[in-house]
């Protein structure tokens, strides 16, 4: 068998920063919730990397399948002009991965392919409809290889339907979806929310299927398939919110940063132009944020004492609340809000979130040393398990680990074969 345009292998670099808070509970490390666990990766770009990237961060060995010409169409995303290895984008959804470079449209490297799976827990696809079987990489041809498979279709609006062979890509999903029409100024246009969420959702969404079908495996020892597409993903996240539709078929409209149901519910400018969120989330908020804003007057103002009257008079209190932030910064607001326990945040770019002191804390954002781009920082996963800390290594280079895996999955002899 001869792996198409590997590389040599190299052992993963560890981490070179770690959580205070996983270092609390060092001596006493348990083994990965997924330690054990092999994952074949055919996906690229967010919604399947996302996916397998959830299931690496929880201790599964994720083996990703790339084309040995150019690999998953990210690698050639969003690098800089000073940064030419610089893979951004790969390296945000790829990270703690091995990469073995098959071409699976050849019949040699598709017999790799199949000998992987047999040793594989989970597959993972993101192809489109149709693709899988053409390469001889769908369900029905690979259970008979591995009947305890877990094997996870993700797609733009899933595997049957009359939108099955229609494109997508997270703007198309967050269109069809509905989440655009009640995002914007009541008086602009539709806006999509400035990250990939339908992707980010169908991964999440498609982990969780993954993880639960495996304990199925592990109960009655038969695989499973999952088909998850991006636009069930993305309305079943908004269904919390679809109430007022499904209950009472009413069509919620485009309030900006507002909330139908609450008032003040805004992001305000401050004095120095900065803004701040704030939400009276119910009637024990009121009176705080009328201290907070030195307008102890409006406490028990008519027009403002219940959450109906200050639904019915919006526009009245939002314009005082308006004038008032004017008065002092951002900083000295939400420092004055907190004290009085209202819910408020500064709005806060892509930097100061990364910076921000909760998230420093968490230790969510990782340093690790990659081979081609040197020093690079990723977003780690959000949870802290007790007792466990699950190493994390950076992104691999296309091919990087191909004679590695075969001889860890398949043997020394098939490593050799390959070469």
């Amino acid at each position: 068998m001869k792996a198409a345009g590997t590389l040599p292998a190299t052992s993963p670099s560890p981490a070179i920063s770690r959580t205070d808070e996983a270092a609390r509970f060092e001596g006493a490390l348990a083994p990965a919730p997924l330690a054990g666990v092999r994952v074949l990766d055919l996906t690229q770009v967010v919604a399947g990397p996302f996916c397998t990237t959830m299931l690496a961060d929880m201790g599964a060995d994720v083996v990703k399948v790339e084309r040995p010409d150019h690999g998953d169409d990210l690698r050639t995303v969003g690098r800089y002009p000073d940064r030419e290895n610089h893979e951004d984008y790969f390296n945000a959804n790829n990270r703690s991965k091995r990469s073995i470079a098959l071409d699976l449209k050849l019949g040699g490297d598709r017999d790799i392919a199949h000998a992987l799976t047999r040793k594989a827990d989970v597959l993972v696809e993101n192809f489109a409809p149709g693709t899988a079987a053409r390469l001889g990489m769908d369900w029905q041809t690979l259970r008979a290889i591995n009947p305890r498979l877990v094997y996870c279709s993700i797609s733009g609006f899933g595997q049957t339907g009359p939108y099955r062979s229609r494109l997508a890509l997270d703007p198309v999903i967050q269109a069809v979806a509905g989440n655009m029409s009640v995002t914007g100024e009541p008086d602009g246009r539709p806006l999509q929310v400035g990250a990939p969420l339908a992707d980010v959702l169908a991964g999440i969404f498609g982990a969780y299927a993954i993880v639960a079908l495996l304990r199925a495996v592990e109960r009655d020892g038969v695989g499973r398939y999952t088909d998850i597409s991006m636009q069930a993903a993305m309305v079943a996240a908004l269904g919390p919110r679809m109430g007022e539709t499904l209950q009472a078929n009413r069509i919620p409209q485009r309030m900006g940063n507002e909330n139908p149901l609450r008032v003040p519910a805004d992001a305000y400018l401050s004095a120095d132009d900065r803004y701040v969120s704030i939400i009276c989330q119910n009637q024990r908020h009121w009176e705080p944020l009328c201290r907070a804003l030195d307008r102890a007057d409006m406490i028990h103002d008519l027009r403002f004492a219940t959450p109906a009257a200050r639904l019915s008079n919006r526009a009245i209190l939002n314009a005082e609340i308006v004038r008032v932030m004017k008065r002092k910064t951002a900083a000295e607001w939400v420092s004055r809000l907190e004290a009085q326990r209202v819910p408020c945040a500064q709005v806060n770019d892509y930097r100061e979130a990364l910076e921000d002191a909760q998230v420093v804390h968490r230790g969510l954002v990782h340093t690790l040393e990659h081979p081609a781009s040197g020093r690079i920082r990723v977003v780690g996963p959000p949870w802290i398990i007790e007792g466990v800390e699950t190493p994390m290594f950076p992104p691999p280079r296309l091919g990087e680990h191909s004679h590695e895996v075969l001889a860890d999955w398949l043997g020394r002899d098939a490593a050799a074969d390959s070469d």
